[in-house]
């Protein structure tokens, strides 16, 4: 070969090099856009769950995958804006916490793959077709939230021997914490306890609703929704000032300072669907995933808590909890 070819043979492969190498870095990696519903305090060891169980199945962040987080801090008009969000980014899948977040996201779009986590009732809200079959763009896993109201009631019943009133506080605008709210309803008249209601929209309804129920209830039920799990801190202050024992679905209350809980863990919920997305990345059409539901319930008390309101818990009931915060 001639000195002048094989030179100009280099030049032509050292300018080629680089260009080959930007064309790797610019290939675009499958994007999921996953809306937090509460915020980072309460659900951000769920969404490092989730992001561990990716990598377990090869899904390595910013190499493998890229990974869009958005918070709604309960708010519902957040819900609509992140997912028109996630359109607009041309995202590969959408991961939703809550009812609200699920539904906004299903509004948008009828094409990229939507996987929920712990809604109440997909079936009941209109998400899917059933549970073995969701059909269309929509699949996820359940928390049976609703399923088990009645139980959280025997539970708190139980907990609280003279319970005769019980004040259920629910976000009418949550329409899986309006069939939570039915139910607890439906098992409290069973039990012949009086249930009073409620009603809060927005954050600013929390204070006002406690005012209301003075002297009205033994109890409150709190309807599992994040609007309410962002507000945790003050709902559990003022149920402590009003000296009302709580019972609440997710653990994260009582970690806070509620009284008790009995719910599916969701942090092990955020983990199975990051099995979900792998299996759509992969391939997969969500409405051929038939939707999960919890293998375990955990029930959680806060002895503390307990304490402070001067409620005595017998011992053998803390010995049916999984754990005892103290």
């Amino acid at each position: 070969m001639k000195r002048r070819a094989f030179i100009t043979l280099i030049s032509g492969a050292a300018a080629a090099w680089p260009l080959a190498v930007r064309a790797q870095q610019a290939v675009k990696l499958p994007t999921i856009g996953l809306v937090g519903g509460a915020t980072p305090s309460i659900q951000g060891t769920w969404i490092t769950a989730f992001v561990q169980r990716l990598r377990e199945l090869g899904w390595i962040e910013n190499r493998a995958v890229a990974i869009e987080v958005r918070w709604a801090e309960g708010r519902n008009e957040r819900y609509s804006e992140i997912a028109a969000e996630f359109v607009r980014l041309k995202v590969d899948v959408i991961v939703t916490q809550g009812t609200p977040a699920t539904i906004a996201a299903k509004q948008v779009t009828s094409v990229i793959p939507i996987v929920f986590v712990g809604i109440g009732d997909p079936v009941g809200t209109g998400l899917v077709a059933s549970l073995a079959r969701p059909g269309g763009n929509v699949s996820g896993l359940s928390a049976q939230v609703i399923d088990t109201a009645a139980k959280r009631l025997e539970i708190l019943r139980e907990a609280v021997p003279g319970l005769r009133r019980l004040a259920i506080l629910v976000n009418v605008g949550n329409p899986s914490s309006v069939l939570e709210m039915r139910e607890t309803q439906a098992a409290a008249s069973a039990l012949g306890v009086e249930a009073v209601i409620l009603e809060i929209r927005r954050a600013e309804d929390i204070a006002p609703a406690f005012e209301t129920s003075k002297g009205r209830a033994d109890a409150l039920y709190v309807a599992s929704e994040p609007l309410l799990a962002s507000n945790r801190v003050r709902i559990n202050s003022l149920a402590l000032g009003a000296r009302v024992p709580t019972m609440y679905s997710p653990r994260e209350y009582v970690e806070a300072g509620g009284l008790m809980s009995y719910g599916a863990d969701n942090t092990d919920l955020f983990r199975r669907a990051a099995e979900y997305v792998d299996k759509i990345l992969r391939g997969a059409k969500p409405g051929d995933i038939p939707i999960e539901q919890p293998t375990k319930f955990d029930l959680v008390i806060n002895l503390t808590t307990a304490k402070a309101l001067g409620l005595m818990i017998p011992e053998s009931f803390l010995l049916r909890a999984d754990e005892v915060i103290e």
